[in-house]
């Protein structure tokens, strides 16, 4: 068992020293890659450390991945240090211009664009941005590569358009054919719509199909807009257009979706029965949320005792084009006195087929390369994966924000919802949206 760093005192160190590219259709394996197998002097021990955000399975893991390494490689020893989410954003903001970072990195890719002059890039030997294209899903690699160069390699695809929960208990008592034969999104909420109930006050109890949480929010009205031929972007990709026809036309699809009466987004949103919570606590009959709220259910409600699954809706229109964020993976700081070494480690983690495989069935992500999406290992350990097969060479990169944060969670989602609620009229939510998200761009 790898002993874990005291990470308070740490931080508190380092806070005194300083204040989208076109749809890809996947490779059916990955291309042969360079194996750089470095090693340190004879006699010497080589000491790495690795930062990440603290996830009990993703720690799984990586430290399966790193024992992996060193029975290869004796003379290398890797430490883990994790930090809670919002603590470690504030250690890598203050660490990284202090030169104090860890060698090795987990970083969201989406960040890369917001990091990437801090960042080792990766050296030829290792990976080409030619080689990356080719090895991994368009939207998983697509935020590693800034100005033509290479910045790391993804571990997940980052998926939170198209999946949903489904509870099985509740459909076979409504009376619905299960599992459900969705052709269109029509045929979702008429399920929906069988699946809502209220209590004696008439207020909903269960949400026939929730997906007025953040992610599913934001995504879904982000994927509507490319389905209906739009672009959120404008043509240099320096700015937002969000005030469009296809913006208004998805907008109305889901003002007209809770109309119908299959959610109510004052009773259901981010912060009152978030969907994963509500969803295993029995209050939804379909649950928006990308693959990673799967092992977080089980582990957070083990004695859920419904039937469910997971499964991916039909496009609002057209196909299933929509937009990702670029997921977890590893890059490598420039100021590590072994950088060959950490980028032996990174590529090992991420390209050896095996070790990919089970990396990311213990953390119950959906792999960033084809080769392994498609692998029976996957298929046994997480069925849901295969079912996405069809879909994810669709998936696009979202693009680099200024602050993506930002733009999705503090601009979108609260205007939306308040669309939602019936407290903001459409034009004038999007007019909004349009005007704040562009500022973040001065």
């Amino acid at each position: 068992m790898k002993k874990y760093i005291a990470l308070t005192a740490l931080f508190l160190l380092l806070l005194s020293a300083c204040k989208a590219p076109a749809t890809q259709a996947p490779p059916t394996s990955a291309p042969s890659l360079p194996q750089p197998t470095p090693q340190p002097p004879a006699g010497e021990k080589v000491v790495l450390r690795m930062w990440m955000h603290t996830n009990a399975a993703f720690i799984a893991g990586y430290e399966e991945a790193i024992a992996a390494y060193e029975a290869e490689h004796p003379n290398v020893d890797i430490q883990i240090e994790h930090f809670d989410y919002e603590l470690y954003i504030q250690t890598l903001q203050t660490a990284m211009p202090a030169r104090q970072e860890a060698d090795i990195l987990q970083l969201f890719g989406t960040w890369i664009s917001q990091y990437y002059e801090r960042l080792a890039p990766v050296p030829p030997e290792v990976m080409t941005v030619e080689e990356a294209q080719k090895t991994f899903y368009a939207a998983p690699i697509g935020g590693y590569i800034v100005n033509g160069v290479l910045y790391g390699l993804p571990q997940e695809f980052n998926m939170e358009y198209g999946g949903v929960l489904v509870n099985k208990t509740k459909y076979e008592a409504a009376g619905l054919a299960y599992p459900p034969n969705w052709k269109t999104m029509d045929d979702v909420l008429a399920d929906a719509k069988a699946l809502t109930q209220y209590d004696a006050s008439g207020m909903m109890s269960v949400a026939g199909f929730h997906f007025t949480s953040a992610d599913p929010t934001v995504f879904s009205f982000l994927a509507g807009i490319k389905q209906r031929g739009g672009d959120f972007w404008n043509a240099d990709h320096t700015g937002f257009t969000f005030n469009t026809p296809q913006a208004k036309a998805q907008l109305q699809w889901m003002v007209d979706a809770v109309k119908a009466g299959v959610v109510d987004p004052v009773v259901f949103n981010d912060a009152t029965n978030f969907v994963i919570d509500a969803f295993f606590q029995g209050r939804v009959g379909i649950g928006y949320i990308g693959t990673w709220a799967i092992a977080l259910g089980k582990t957070n409600y083990p004695d859920f005792a419904e039937e469910w699954d997971y499964f991916y809706l039909p496009s609002f229109q057209g196909d299933p084009v929509f937009v990702a964020d670029s997921g977890w993976g590893l890059t490598v700081s420039p100021n590590s006195p072994h950088q060959d070494i950490a980028w032996d480690v990174v590529r090992f983690i991420t390209t050896n087929p095996t070790i990919a495989t089970k990396w990311n069935i213990a953390s119950g992500t959906i792999p960033a390369m084809p080769a392994v999406a498609e692998s029976p290992e996957i298929a046994n350990a997480m069925p849901w994966i295969p079912r996405a097969l069809q879909i994810l060479p669709y998936g696009q990169y979202l693009g680099n924000m200024p602050d993506r944060d930002l733009t999705l969670y503090e601009i979108l989602y609260p205007h939306i919802l308040n669309v939602l609620q019936g407290v903001e009229e459409i034009d004038a939510a999007l007019e909004a949206i349009d005007m704040e998200a562009n500022s973040t761009f001065q």
